[in-house]
């Protein structure tokens, strides 16, 4: 996408808020591409990090941490490892954002009364999905995001009750696998 003036300052804005948040803490609700949605807290705190913890009784968890994105299922008694910079959230939780790197595109801006939609690519990985970030205007903030992934379904996560905060202990964005003395083999 070719960026034009307005362009490049929406981008440099959103550059900008997004590096000088540190942390924040909100309750979020997510909506999975076949309608489902849960709720819980979030933790993020840039560089790298963050924390999803669903409310009961939904007990899975997604913690990133130390270069990796752990999602957690303890009924499939299930645990999967990404590296962060392979996936699109790796965008937003960068040491420095910079929405038109050589490892990210903006592939499209879509302004609505009240809102900002930046959608973002990362350039090596494309084939891996897309970020749209969602902003509110008036002020600028981070209010949602959409991943859609490589056969197009999209799971959208919207922040409320927003508090910037941090640094949180590093210990929130570890996940150590529980003891489960009934599971054998691995």
């Amino acid at each position: 996408m070719q960026l034009n003036a307005a362009d490049q300052q929406l981008i440099s804005q959103v550059e900008s808020y997004l590096n000088e948040q540190t942390g924040l803490t909100a309750n979020f609700l997510q909506v999975a591409w076949d309608g489902s949605t849960r709720t819980g807290k979030a933790w993020l705190q840039r560089p790298g990090r963050m924390r999803f913890e669903y409310d009961p009784p939904d007990p899975e968890l997604l913690v990133a941490g130390f270069g990796v994105l752990v999602y957690h299922d303890p009924a499939l008694d299930q645990t999967t490892y990404i590296p962060l910079d392979s996936t699109p959230l790796g965008i937003l939780l960068a040491t420095h954002v910079n929405l038109t790197s050589a490892n990210v595109s903006v592939t499209g801006i879509d302004r609505e009364p009240g809102e900002y939609d930046i959608t973002l690519i990362r350039k090596n990985k494309a084939a891996q999905g897309t970020l749209t970030l969602v902003f509110g205007t008036n002020p600028l903030q981070l209010r949602q995001w959409v991943v859609t992934d490589a056969q197009g379904k999209q799971t959208r996560v919207s922040l409320y009750d927003v508090l910037p905060g941090g640094p949180y202990p590093d210990k929130l964005f570890q996940y150590n696998r529980p003891a489960n003395p009934a599971h054998h083999g691995g």
